[in-house]
């Protein structure tokens, strides 16, 4: 997933695609190249998608992180990116990659859901709303296009069963886009701030645990009907840290979840 602004989009590689744009695809184990976009990436995990391959493995977040992620802070940004570790092979494959193709398929990142599909977020000028766009770019290796299945983005987004990973990447990228600027001030982006952020977006087993077990509710209002959810349903609660985030790094108001008055 990219982040662009509306000059920057005549620069990206690949064909733009529109909603009703039809492309061709179509990857089955008989190509050649099957299995082989699944070695030496560098694939961004956004909160969505950990929550998805925490669930499939049966693992907690502290254990997938701790296991299966690198995160690491570019210097043009201030909040971690959390990168797939691939395995120790000599190809760097993906390490839920089997001969037989994806072990996680059901629960599959996002950014292979849309495979062959690029997918960007176009922010706004203050950087809190975005929107989907989306670029047709296979590698050269990839003989997927050869086929005849001819796909629309709604089509293709509806196949891959990827609507939600559409809804949850925007809410995310809404919220990614404001880190383009240093909120941290002295404590810096590995503070105890920031760790707190991290833990409410990416580690959300630790921050149940701070809802529900800390003095969280006492100096904060959430909806009754929401926090029940949240007890058992981590998309809601993933939807809590979001807004959470929000208030507590940027101030920003929020329905979800309002500061007591003392």
């Amino acid at each position: 997933m990219k982040f662009v602004e509306l000059g920057d989009l005549d620069n990206l590689p690949g064909k733009r695609l529109g909603n009703d744009d039809v492309f061709c695809f179509r990857c089955h184990a008989g190509r050649s190249c099957f299995n082989r976009c699944c070695r030496n990436l560098n694939l961004f995990l956004y909160p969505y998608d950990v929550l998805r391959l925490k669930h499939a493995l049966g693992i907690s977040s502290d254990r997938f992180l701790e296991r299966y992620v690198d995160v690491v802070l570019r210097p043009d940004n201030f909040f971690p990116e959390v990168l797939l570790k691939m395995s120790d092979d000599t190809q760097k494959s993906c390490p839920f990659l089997s001969a037989a193709g994806c072990t996680v398929y059901a629960d599959r990142p996002g950014t292979c859901r849309s495979f062959p599909v690029e997918q960007g977020l176009r922010l706004d000028a203050d950087g809190r709303h975005g929107k989907h766009i989306n670029f047709f770019r296979p590698p050269e290796f990839c003989e997927g296009p050869q086929s005849r299945t001819r796909w629309t983005m709604r089509s293709w987004i509806r196949d891959q069963q990827a609507q939600t990973y559409q809804r949850m990447t925007i809410r995310w990228g809404a919220l990614k886009g404001l880190f383009a600027q240093d909120p941290w001030g002295v404590q810096g982006p590995t503070g105890a701030k920031a760790k707190m952020a991290f833990m409410a977006t990416y580690n959300l087993d630790p921050f149940r645990e701070f809802v529900f077990h800390s003095t969280f509710l006492d100096r904060y209002r959430v909806p009754l009907k929401s926090l029940k959810k949240m007890q058992s349903d981590d998309v809601a609660l993933l939807q809590l840290g979001l807004e959470w985030v929000k208030g507590f790094v940027w101030g920003m108001p929020s329905k979800m979840v309002r500061p007591r008055r003392f």
